[in-house]
C-alpha cells in the first residue's frame, strides 16, 4: 500500500503539469507528498506528438521550445493572403517527448514527487480520500491511497451533448530539397485546399527552418478519413497549393479531437477530479489545449498548498463555451461557410485580440464586437435553436487516435 497526499493519474500534459507545478514549491509552502502514475510502455502510452500555445514573453517551458514565430499568415479559398504580426505574443511550439523530458528531470530532482509505472484499473472513494488500484507491466497488483486523486486519462466516451464535430488531422514532418518555407511564419489557416461537403479543411504549416517543417491536412467534419485520404489530400497540398518540389517525409503524425458542446465534468467522487482535456481543458471551437492546462493545473497546484479545496476551475469562461457552442451548432448545420467564415475574422479582427479571445481573455464588449463581423443572422438562429436541442451520446471515435492539440494545438 502506497499513501500520499496527491495522486495524480496519467503523464501526459496535464498530469506532468500538475505534477511539475507541485515539485516547485517556495519557502512556506504547505509541503506534499504527490505519487504521479504514469503508464508502462504500450498502447497506453500515448504517441508523441506536437502541443502548439501562445502566450507573451517567456514562459515555463521555453527551454523545451522547438519554434517560436511572431508571424501568423492565413489564406482564404480564393488565394488572399492574410499576414499578421502577433505581437506582443508569441506562438509556441513543443514536441511531447521534450516537454516530457524536460518535466521529467525537474521531477528527479524533487523530494516531493514520486513517480510509479502502473497502468490504473480503478478510482474508488473511500473515507478521507480515494483508492487506486493498479498493476505494473509485470503484472504486479499496486495498491494506492491518496487524499485527493488527479485524473487525467481520455475519457472512455464523450458526454452528452448537442453538436459535436471532429477536427481530424494527419501531417508529415518534411525536409525538401531546397529552400521552401518562410522560417519566421506559420501557415495557420490555409484554405486553398479541396473544401468537403458538410465540414471544412485547410493546409498547417509550422516551419522549423527553411527546408523543415510539419505540414498537415485538418478537417472539422463528423467522421474521420481513411489513412489513404490522408494522403492524398497532404499530397495534393505539398505538390499543387505549395509546389514543394523534392522532399522527404521523415515522419508523421495523425490524430483527432472532439469539438463538442459537451458538459465536462471536474469531479467524479468526493477526492476524486479530472484533468487536462478529460475535465474540460479542450477549447470546443477550435481544440486548443496546452494553455487551458496549464491554467488549471497552476489553480489546482495554488489550492493545495494552501489547504483549499482543489476543485479544478472550468478551464474556459461560461461566455466562450456559450459561443463555441453557437459556432458550432452554425457549422454542423451549414448555416456558416466555415472557410468563409474563419477567413473574415482574420481580415476584420486584428490577429492579437483574435488569439486572446481564443483563449477566453478579452472583455464583453471585446466579444461583442467581434461577434458583430460573423454572420449575425445565422449565428443568431444557432443560437435560438440551442434551447431547444436535445443532448444526445456522441457518435464513438478511436480513442487511440485522439489526443489534444496544445494539444497539438492549432483551429
Amino acid at each position: 500500500m502506497l499513501k500520499a497526499d496527491v495522486a495524480i493519474v496519467g503523464a501526459g500534459a496535464a498530469g506532468l503539469s500538475l505534477a511539475h507545478r507541485l515539485s516547485r514549491g517556495t519557502p512556506g509552502d504547505r509541503r506534499l507528498s504527490v505519487l504521479l502514475m504514469d503508464a508502462p510502455p504500450g498502447p497506453l502510452r500515448p504517441p508523441v506528438r506536437t502541443w502548439c500555445f501562445w502566450e507573451e514573453g517567456p514562459g515555463p517551458y521555453d527551454a523545451a521550445l522547438s519554434a517560436v514565430w511572431r508571424r501568423l499568415r492565413v489564406r482564404t479559398p480564393e488565394g488572399r493572403l492574410l499576414d499578421r504580426d502577433i505581437a506582443p505574443l508569441t506562438y509556441k511550439m513543443i514536441r511531447s517527448d521534450d516537454f516530457e523530458d524536460l518535466v521529467g528531470r525537474d521531477l528527479a530532482r524533487s523530494d516531493e514527487v514520486r513517480r510509479v509505472e502502473a497502468a490504473v484499473e480503478t478510482v474508488d472513494g473511500v473515507t478521507g480520500g480515494a483508492e487506486i488500484r493498479a498493476r505494473t507491466g509485470e503484472g504486479a497488483p499496486v495498491t494506492v491511497r491518496a487524499r485527493w486523486v488527479f485524473d487525467s486519462r481520455p475519457l472512455g466516451s464523450l458526454p452528452a451533448a448537442r453538436t459535436t464535430l471532429l477536427q481530424h488531422f494527419h501531417g508529415w514532418y518534411v525536409r525538401a530539397e531546397r529552400p521552401v518555407f518562410d522560417r519566421g511564419t506559420v501557415e495557420f489557416m490555409d484554405f486553398r485546399v479541396m473544401q468537403p461537403p458538410g465540414g471544412l479543411a485547410f493546409g498547417y504549416v509550422l516551419p522549423t527552418d527553411s527546408r523543415r517543417a510539419l505540414v498537415e491536412y485538418t478537417e472539422f467534419s463528423r467522421a474521420v478519413l481513411s489513412p489513404d485520404a490522408y494522403d492524398t489530400a497532404l499530397r495534393r497540398y505539398t505538390d499543387q497549393v505549395l509546389r514543394l518540389g523534392d522532399f522527404t517525409v521523415v515522419s508523421t503524425e495523425t490524430g483527432m479531437i472532439p469539438m463538442t458542446d459537451a458538459r465536462f465534468h471536474r469531479r467524479s467522487g468526493p477526492s476524486v477530479f479530472r484533468i487536462g482535456a478529460a475535465g474540460g481543458a479542450t477549447r470546443p471551437s477550435t481544440g486548443y489545449t496546452f494553455s487551458a492546462i496549464q491554467r488549471q493545473t497552476r489553480a489546482v497546484a495554488a489550492a493545495l498548498r494552501a489547504g483549499r479545496h482543489p476543485l479544478p476551475p472550468p478551464a474556459h469562461p461560461a461566455r466562450s463555451r456559450a459561443m463555441d457552442a453557437v459556432l458550432l451548432r452554425a457549422l454542423d448545420s451549414g448555416r456558416v461557410d466555415g472557410a468563409a467564415f474563419f477567413s473574415r475574422l482574420f481580415a476584420r479582427v486584428p490577429a492579437e485580440r483574435l488569439l486572446r479571445f481564443l483563449d477566453g481573455e478579452t472583455r464583453l464588449r471585446e466579444d461583442l464586437a467581434l461577434g458583430i463581423r460573423t454572420p449575425v443572422l445565422p449565428m443568431l438562429r444557432s443560437a435560438a435553436e440551442l434551447s431547444w436541442l436535445p443532448r444526445r451520446p456522441a457518435p464513438q471515435a478511436d480513442p487511440g487516435r485522439a489526443f489534444p492539440r496544445g494539444g497539438p494545438g492549432h483551429p
